[in-house]
């Protein structure tokens, strides 16, 4: 991954936010440390303006509120990573596989939205995925 989070790139996020009405933003400093973002129009350019140097930014559809259809319609044999919507506003990630859906159903009992997200390369496709390049418009960090 080489594309640099450009005005370019931010411009996309707008467009898919005007169609969508929100987004669902995974940002990774290291490989493993994640922090996930619901993007809407009005907090765009404060999450913008919060995300960390050099992280890679993967955007997702929107979380669904429908958390129970989410729960239904998980694969019957994969890992997948559940992200979901706590009620106080926090975003949370998990990896289970099906041996701990019920586990997980329970976990998520009072979530708002939720998603899941094949942890398969060749099964997972963001929307969009770019790095922030450092200050000076340069892209260093290489994924």
């Amino acid at each position: 991954m080489t594309e640099a989070a450009d005005e370019g790139f931010w411009a996309s996020v707008r467009t898919e936010l005007a169609t969508r009405q929100g987004l669902l933003l995974e940002e990774t400093h290291i490989v493993n440390a994640t922090r996930w973002h619901r993007l809407t129009t009005e907090n765009l350019n404060t999450v913008r303006a919060g995300l960390g140097p050099r992280a890679l930014l993967t955007v997702w559809p929107d979380l669904q509120p429908d958390v129970g259809a989410v729960l239904t319609a998980l694969p019957s044999e994969l890992h997948i990573e559940f992200v979901w919507e706590t009620k106080d506003g926090t975003i949370r990630d998990v990896t289970v596989d099906e041996t701990q859906y019920q586990e997980l159903a329970a976990l998520v009992a009072d979530a708002r939205a939720a998603r899941a997200l094949s942890l398969y390369t060749d099964e997972r496709s963001p929307l969009l995925q770019a790095v922030l390049p450092d200050s000076d418009g340069v892209l260093r960090a290489r994924w």
